[in-house]
């Protein structure tokens, strides 16, 4: 997935020439790469004010000034955490990394589908690796949530060995970690989903969490295109462990909601509005399945009303990416706004009260956007 929205999400007049239309003119990853260096550079706006209380939540035992996040994807390598914090995320999870540096998939390797607010990726987890994001992050303070996103190596000749890594390494400065087994991208790596192999990648990540200093949370990132059957293994390997929570979902290998759009018939894993609905069932299925387990809902949510229905479907808390490219980063702050309306219009007091008030329907098939 690739951020080309800059002109709406950099207002500022050293970004005069730097213009949407001029972004979108460019590949989209040259794109995301300009919108990189604009924010490293400090053009990026900070908010100025407090969130409402109603949108204040603990997660996880982390204190949250909102639960809308910036899902893993955008800062792969952990550049600009802090800029994206003092935008106005609850959260921001820079990431996937690695152990070792590696290359991924040849270019071009994102693709837009603009008509329907899409975004096709096979990135093939491009970063810098461990030791570079460690560098980056270590000292750093971060005026939100820090999650720390933790993948292996294509070549890796035990993908285990390397989330085990990724504990090691940064279980001492994340606020949270999440074990990423869901992207299409690596071949393989959606086989560590299945039962058996699940059950020993989470005994081996926890297990090395235990021997950290700390006790970070760590959750689980999980694929849309998983049927009810194996969202059952899912949730007896899960609620066998100590795991903190789920992430629902990564990116679809599916292609209905966009057939026959320019980009669509691209390899990789689709985002955007044309996930919502999808990844939204998804986690409705997941949250009755896994009781109070928390749950951060991410896939295709491009509106207040949208942010909304993934409460109500389940969630604890959200995480944006993909929609930004289209929306601007002015999206965060309708989502926060939409959400505190909702809640107030609900006659609540705080935004967790909107989880699993419609799960049943969502989960059914009988809700959608």
């Amino acid at each position: 997935m690739i951020f080309s929205a800059l002109s709406p999400l950099l207002r500022s007049s050293a970004l005069q020439n730097l213009t949407q239309q001029a972004l979108l003119r460019m590949d989209a990853e040259t794109a995301h790469g300009a919108t990189i260096s604009a924010l490293k550079l400090g053009l990026a706006p900070q908010q100025t004010h407090t969130d409402p209380p109603e949108l204040r939540i603990a997660l996880c035992g982390l204190d949250l000034a909102n639960p809308v996040g910036m899902a893993a994807g955008f800062d792969k390598n952990a550049e600009v955490p802090r800029p994206l914090a003092q935008m106005g995320f609850g959260m921001v999870e820079i990431g996937t990394v690695t152990p070792r540096p590696q290359a991924g998939n040849p270019r071009p390797r994102s693709f837009r589908i603009v008509e329907a607010g899409g975004v096709i990726n096979r990135m093939g987890f491009n970063n810098e690796g461990h030791d570079a994001a460690y560098a980056r992050l270590k000292g750093l303070r971060v005026p939100a949530a820090l999650g720390v996103n933790i993948g292996a190596n294509k070549d890796s000749e035990d993908f285990v060995a390397d989330y085990v890594l990724g504990v090691k390494r940064f279980a001492d400065l994340a606020d949270y970690l999440t074990v990423n087994v869901s992207s299409p991208n690596t071949p393989g790596l959606r086989n560590l989903q299945a039962d058996e192999a699940l059950r020993r990648l989470l005994n081996e990540v926890l297990a090395a969490r235990a021997k950290a200093r700390v006790r970070v949370p760590v959750f689980l990132k999980i694929a849309p295109d998983l049927d009810e059957t194996a969202l059952d293994a899912i949730a007896r390997v899960v609620l066998a462990t100590d795991l903190d929570g789920l992430i629902v979902s990564n990116t679809t290998i599916t292609r209905d909601t966009v057939a026959g759009m320019e980009n669509a018939n691209q390899t990789g894993g689709l985002s955007g509005k044309p996930l919502f609905n999808l990844s939204t069932q998804k986690l409705a299925q997941t949250r009755l399945r896994v009781g109070d387990l928390p749950i951060i809902g991410v896939g295709g949510i491009h509106s207040p009303q949208s942010a909304v229905a993934k409460f109500e479907a389940g969630a604890n808390a959200i995480q944006l990416y993909s929609a930004l490219v289209f929306g601007g980063l002015d999206l965060l702050d309708r989502i926060k706004r939409g959400l505190a309306a909702a809640v107030r219009a609900q006659g609540k007091t705080n935004v967790s009260e909107l989880s699993g008030t419609q799960v049943a329907d969502w989960a059914a098939g009988k809700a959608e956007l």
